[in-house]
């Protein structure tokens, strides 16, 4: 009998990437849209568990939540937290603007995934991935979400946006928090 656990999120990208990633398993991902307070704090960490704690009030089920944010060297970290509110205010072309009189080895960025695992009555669990990588210099790719198009991982020519779901989770920051989640399992 398969097990279901629930992925609060309203992105279908990042549903399809973690279906992906437990399709080997007895666990059926379902995607459920059911929206949580963020609140401003200075890591990822701190927002995903909040959202947990909150989720856990009101949804009597095994779930799991993610946080993810692009921290650019060159910009101190930034968008980090704010990365959300950042892509859908000045966009993937915002952030190439603000780099754009940078070389190309000064364009160092890390995308940072946290997932928060709650099941009821139990204290949420957090994991992290990382992937490092560099900020292109243009937009490039089509798959993918959010800042997808401008971060080329360490190791790689292509950026996220140019890679099919099963190779960029072999790669991305989502993969790697996905991969710890889902052997907590085992």
């Amino acid at each position: 009998m398969k097990k279901t656990i629930y992925f609060i999120t309203s992105n279908k990208g990042k549903a399809l990437e973690a279906k992906a990633k437990f399709s080997t398993f007895s666990i059926d991902v379902v995607q459920k849209n059911l929206g949580y307070p963020e609140i401003q704090a200075d890591n990822l960490e701190d927002v995903a568990f909040f959202g947990a704690e909150e989720v856990q009030k009101r949804f009597n089920h095994s779930f799991f939540l993610e946080d993810a944010g692009l921290f650019i060297d060159a910009l101190n970290g930034f968008p980090g937290v704010y990365s959300a509110y950042v892509y859908y205010t000045i966009g993937c072309s915002g952030i190439l603007k603000l780099l754009k009189s940078l070389d190309y080895n000064k364009r160092k960025a890390c995308f940072k995934s946290v997932i928060a695992f709650a099941e009821p009555n139990k204290k949420p669990l957090i994991f992290t991935g990382e992937c490092k990588g560099i900020i292109s210099e243009k937009i490039l790719g089509d798959q993918g979400f959010g800042f997808d198009p401008i971060f080329i991982p360490d190791g790689e020519v292509k950026t996220f946006a140019q890679m099919e779901t099963e190779e960029k989770n072999r790669f991305s920051h989502r993969g790697k928090s996905l991969e710890k989640l889902v052997n907590s399992f085992k």
